[in-house]
C-alpha cells in the first residue's frame, strides 16, 4: 500500500521543510520494521518549489496471520486470511504506519523548527487504492468538510469488461491550502479505517481517547461524527456511546452560543426596558466595537470567531477595512460563511473579510501585522495549562497593537435564579474568573509582553459583584518596545 503527501513552497518558505516536519531526512530512503512488514520513507522529488514523501507500506500477508491480526470474522483455515486486500489497499494497517513512522508529525511537534506544525501549507494527498464502504459518495462527505477538496475516482472491476461495474475502492487524492501537516495526518489516521472499516487490531476502551485526542478541533463538529465514531470503534456499541457522550461535551464549545445566549438574556431582563431587554451579548460587541474605534484600528483580527456574530457586527462599519475571523472549527466557519453570505456578497465588500481555520495554541505568521486583535469569550474555553501557549502566539508572536479580551466574572452568577450553584455559564467552560483572578493574569501577561491593561465594565455593573463580563483593553507600550529594540541592538 502506498500513499504520498507533497508541497509546493518558495524560497522564503522551501518546499523541502516537509522534512524538518517529518522527522526524515529528504536525502535518504529508511526502513522501519513493524510487526506485520516493513515501512519504507523515501522523497521521489525535494525541491524548494515542490517536495513530495511517500510512505511505502510491504505487508506480510502470512505474518499478519499468525500473529492473530488478519481480517476479523474470518475462519483461521479460510483462503481470504492469507489472500486479500491487505498489501495492496490502504486501510487501518497503513493508518498505524502513519502513527509510527510520524509519530511527532502527527502530534504536531518539530524541535528543530518549532514554528512549522502551526503553518499552513499547500497540500496534495494521494492514495492509490482505498477500501471505501460507502463509494466517492461517502469519501467526500468525510473529507471535504474538513477544508480538502476531494477527487475520488472509482477503480472498476476490469478494465476490459466495463459491464462488471465498479469495486468498492478509488483513487484518492487530496488538496487543501489552508490545513497544516498535523492536521492532514490526524485527519487520515482517522478516516483510513472508517473508509476500510475492518480494523486489523482489537478495539481496546483505550481506543475512545485516542480518537478523541487525534479528532480534536474538527471530529465534534464533522457532520458524520456518528459514522466515524461508530466505525472507528468497530461497531462496539458501548465504546461508541461512551465517545459520543464526551463528544458532545465538545461540541459544546464549536456550536452556537445558544446556551450563553439565553444566560445572557437573563442580564438584559433585569434592566429597566422589559419590552426589548438587550441581551449580554449584544451589549459585549458594542463594548468591543467602542474600544475598537476609540483605539484607532482599521485591520482586526476576531480570534476564536466562532460563527461569525462579531465578523457580521465589524463589516458594518466601513473604518475596519480588514477583518479576519479565525477559529479551530472548520464547521464553524462553514456557518459563519453562511452568516455571511459570503458567495453572494459584492466584490468591494468580499475583499474585507477573510475566514481562516487555525488553533491559537500555535504561532500563526498569517496574524502578524494587524491594528487589533480580540478574544471575546474564548480563554475560558482553554484548559488552564493552554493558556500560556495562546498567550504567547498572541501577545509574543502576532503582537497587535491592541488587544481586547473578555471572559465572564464568575461572582456575578449568583445574581441569576436560574444558574444553579456552582456551575459555569457555558458546558464547555473549563474555568471562569473573578475580578481579582482576571486583573491578576491579564497584568501578568501585559508585563510579560510590554503592554499596558485598563479594565472595563460590560452590562450592569452591580456595586457587590460586578459585571456580568470584565473586559480588558491591552494597549503595545511603543515607548518600552522601542527601548528594548535599541538595547538590543546595541548589546
Amino acid at each position: 500500500m502506498f500513499l504520498t503527501i507533497t508541497t509546493t513552497g518558495t524560497t522564503e518558505r522551501p518546499a523541502t521543510d516537509l522534512g524538518h516536519l517529518l522527522h526524515k531526512h529528504p536525502d535518504k530512503a529508511q526502513a522501519f520494521s513493524t510487526s506485520y512488514g516493513t515501512a519504507h520513507v523515501l522523497y521521489p522529488e525535494a525541491r524548494p518549489e515542490r517536495c513530495t514523501a511517500a510512505l511505502l507500506l510491504e505487508v506480510d500477508a502470512v505474518a499478519l496471520v499468525r500473529r492473530g491480526k488478519g481480517r476479523g470474522g474470518a475462519p483461521d483455515a479460510a483462503l481470504a486470511q492469507y489472500v486479500n486486500d491487505r498489501p495492496y489497499a490502504a486501510s487501518s494497517l497503513l493508518a498505524v504506519a502513519l502513527s509510527s513512522v510520524f509519530s511527532s508529525a502527527l502530534r504536531g511537534v518539530c524541535h528543530a523548527r518549532p514554528e512549522l506544525p502551526g503553518q499552513p501549507r499547500p497540500l496534495r494527498i494521494e492514495v492509490p487504492a482505498l477500501p471505501a464502504r460507502g463509494g466517492a459518495g461517502l469519501v467526500r462527505r468525510l473529507f471535504e468538510p474538513l477544508g480538502w477538496t476531494v477527487t475520488a475516482e472509482p477503480v472498476p472491476l476490469d478494465g476490459e469488461y466495463p459491464e462488471w461495474g465498479d469495486s468498492r475502492y478509488v483513487r484518492l487524492t487530496l488538496e487543501a491550502d489552508t490545513l497544516t501537516l498535523t492536521e492532514a495526518l490526524r485527519h487520515l489516521y482517522v478516516l483510513l479505517p472508517v473508509l476500510d472499516d475492518a480494523k486489523h487490531y482489537w478495539v481496546a476502551p483505550d481506543e475512545v481517547d485516542k480518537l478523541l485526542r487525534v479528532g480534536e478541533g474538527w471530529l465534534p463538529g464533522h457532520p458524520e461524527q456518528k459514522l466515524i465514531t461508530s466505525r472507528y470503534l468497530s461497531r462496539r456499541w458501548s465504546l461508541t456511546r461512551k465517545a459520543l457522550e464526551r463528544l458532545e461535551l465538545v461540541r459544546l464549545a464549536e456550536a452556537d452560543d445558544s446556551e450563553v445566549e439565553d444566560i445572557d438574556n437573563a442580564v438584559g431582563a433585569e434592566t429597566e426596558d422589559e419590552e426589548k431587554p438587550t441581551p449580554l451579548a449584544v451589549q459585549r460587541r458594542e463594548a468591543i466595537l467602542t474600544a475598537l474605534r476609540a483605539s484607532g484600528a482599521t485591520r482586526v483580527l476576531d480570534l476564536g470567531c466562532g460563527q461569525g456574530q462579531l465578523v457580521q457586527a465589524l463589516l458594518k462599519d466601513v473604518r475596519f477595512t480588514e477583518i479576519v475571523g479565525v477559529d479551530v472549527s472548520v464547521r464553524a466557519l462553514t456557518i459563519a460563511a453562511r452568516r455571511l453570505k459570503l458567495d453572494r456578497m459584492g466584490e468591494r465588500q468580499a475583499s474585507r473579510v477573510q475566514l481562516v481555520q487555525g488553533s491559537l495554541a500555535y504561532t500563526d505568521s498569517r496574524l502578524k501585522g494587524y491594528d487589533a486583535a480580540v478574544l471575546s469569550e474564548v480563554v475560558e474555553h482553554l484548559d488552564l495549562p493552554r493558556l500560556p501557549a495562546l498567550e504567547y502566539a498572541v501577545f509574543g508572536a502576532a503582537r497587535p497593537r491592541t488587544v481586547l479580551v473578555t471572559t465572564p466574572n464568575v461572582e456575578y452568577n449568583v445574581r441569576w435564579e436560574s444558574l444553579p450553584a456552582g456551575r459555569v455559564r457555558h458546558g464547555d467552560h473549563r474555568f471562569e474568573w473573578t475580578r481579582e483572578e482576571f486583573r491578576t493574569w491579564a497584568g501578568a501577561v501585559a508585563e510579560r509582553h510590554r503592554y499596558a491593561v485598563e479594565f472595563m465594565p460590560v452590562g450592569p455593573d452591580d456595586p457587590e459583584v460586578g459585571p456580568p463580563t470584565q473586559m480588558a483593553v491591552f494597549t503595545l507600550n511603543d515607548t518600552r518596545d522601542g527601548r528594548a529594540e535599541k538595547e538590543a541592538k546595541a548589546a
